[in-house]
């Protein structure tokens, strides 16, 4: 798989990375089913596998650990801090360090390839929050920086303490609003992490209407399923499923390879607990779309999915 530089401190990946949120939560898999599927990426040449405390509270990051195993040393692991149980935010000096050596432990390893703020804390200011994660790059304990769900103001402040390599931030055909943060990340040479690339499966040739998530799904809240956008929303995606079919994809391939043209510094990691729906998603780095191709995409979806909103992973 081709790979791409994010940053200018180092950090390379694959085109296609791993995103390990879902099978952390137990939506998609067993155990066993989702280290199948993360060894599926690995095979495939994925060399980006992405977690959090977040997800599963070091559930995802011990599924990493369990499917990786000593080949950890040819991939690069990205994990965040930022969360109370309670979804709070909470970036305190003294909890970030908690979650950092939790994290190194749930993972089994001597250092974390590249950590994130998960979200801003409006209590503790981005440079105090960099400050403590520089010390981890000092002792040799994360390679490299990153930012997520933040503000331009808050990279640029935080970017100032240490270098800043990688954006993450939610980005589809769906969801374009990260396209404004674009130029700034280009003037100070930050990579884009993108998360939910396929619109939290809408773009996954499988979307099912909101009746069928359960009460606690954090779809019946996405404007995207409501009742007024819905039929709309299914209209593009059978227009995009048509164009990806002439080309031989499906349309997550599609999707994905759409994120992959826009910029030569953008990732996007999908995620399933499927080893064969990995490997369809990871069949995205081999298509190559023309201009036409892009200029079609924007006839059909101009800007989005309708009443698009994003929303904090």
């Amino acid at each position: 798989m081709q790979e791409r530089k994010l940053g200018q401190q180092g950090l390379t990946t694959s085109v296609i990375g791993y995103g390990a949120m879902r099978i952390a939560l137990g939506e998609q898999s067993t155990d066993a089913a989702s280290i199948a599927a993360i060894r599926r990426a690995y095979d495939d040449g994925v060399t980006h596998f992405d977690t959090a405390e977040l997800y599963g509270w070091g559930r995802g990051e011990r599924l990493l650990r369990d499917a990786l195993g000593s080949d950890r040393h040819e991939v690069t692991i990205a994990t965040k801090f930022g969360f109370t149980p309670s979804f709070s935010p909470d970036s305190r000096p003294s909890h970030v360090r908690d979650v950092v050596d939790n994290s190194l432990r749930h993972l089994g390893v001597d250092h974390i390839d590249v950590l994130y703020q998960h979200i801003d804390d409006p209590s503790v200011p981005v440079e105090d929050v960099v400050g403590v994660m520089k010390q981890y790059v000092d002792a040799g304990k994360v390679r490299f920086l990153g930012l997520s769900n933040t503000t331009p103001e808050n990279i640029r402040k935080a970017h100032a303490v240490h270098p800043i390599s990688v954006l993450q931030a939610e980005y589809s055909i769906f969801n374009r609003g990260t396209e404004t943060i674009l130029p700034l990340l280009e003037e100070l040479g930050i990579g884009l992490v993108a998360y939910a690339p396929l619109a939290r499966g809408f773009l996954g040739g499988t979307v099912q209407p909101l009746d069928a998530f359960p009460a606690t799904d954090f779809r019946r809240r996405s404007p995207w399923w409501a009742p007024q956008n819905f039929a709309a929303n299914l209209e593009i995606v059978q227009n995009l499923t048509d164009l990806a079919r002439s080309k031989g994809a499906t349309l997550s391939q599609l999707s994905l390879a759409w994120l992959v043209a826009r910029k030569p510094y953008i990732v996007p990691i999908p995620g399933s607990g499927n080893a064969l729906r990995v490997a369809e998603n990871d069949g995205a780095a081999r298509f190559e779309l023309t201009a036409e191709d892009l200029a079609r995409i924007d006839q059909i979806a101009p800007s989005g999915g309708h009443a698009v909103q994003g929303l904090d992973r």
